[in-house]
């Protein structure tokens, strides 16, 4: 795993995982059933990557734009068939086009930036755990502007929703070999403001 890869997973999803594992297709069906402990796992496993992708693309109101997205993918749940990694890609899928929707809306109507990276809401607790998660996220928001929105967007996709390149560029409407380019390009970005901190990517 590389230094990006790494400090994107703890400022995302600190100490947890995508990965629901074997009880992926029960959940799934109680769900379906509509079983709230069901929605609520779902939720839980999921929504932290969600909302970590959403800010990191820049989103106006990520947490906003998530609840939106879980609405979309609970109201859609019937419809969907397939394995958890089909899933994710589906919720990204989702996600991304809630985004799109978003920044159309938003260039219709700026807003004026306020230039300081949004802090994840977490429930109170230890204040130097706290401090160390606000710092994370601030420097993978560093390391996001040193990308192209492009390059941002697949290497998010690739790492933060876990999705293969095929389902980024399903999810982007893009080739493979597109998806490819853009995330060499973008490893590649983040090699060189790396390696000049004497970091090795």
């Amino acid at each position: 795993m590389s230094e990006f890869e790494r400090t994107v997973s703890e400022a995302v999803y600190p100490g947890g995982s995508l990965s629901i594992g074997e009880d992926f297709d029960g959940i799934l069906d109680a769900a379906r059933s509509g079983e709230p402990w069901a929605f609520e796992r779902l939720y839980r496993d999921l929504a932290p990557a969600v909302a970590g992708y959403l800010r990191l693309q820049g989103a106006a109101e990520p947490e906003d734009l998530n609840s939106d997205v879980f609405l979309g993918v609970f109201a859609g749940l019937s419809s969907f068939s397939g394995t958890e990694q089909q899933f994710r890609s589906w919720v990204f899928t989702i996600a991304h086009r809630r985004l799109v929707d978003e920044r159309r809306r938003r260039t219709r109507k700026p807003s004026t930036p306020t230039g300081e990276p949004e802090v994840l809401d977490r429930p109170a607790g230890d204040a130097e755990q706290d401090a160390m998660a606000a710092l994370g996220q601030r420097r993978v928001a560093e390391l996001c502007a040193e990308l192209s929105a492009d390059q941002r967007e697949v290497l998010l996709l690739r790492i933060v929703a876990d999705l293969t390149v095929e389902q980024v560029a399903e999810v982007l409407g893009r080739s493979k070999g597109a998806v490819k380019a853009l995330q060499r390009r973008g490893l590649t970005a983040l090699r060189k403001k790396l390696s000049g901190e004497g970091v090795t990517l």
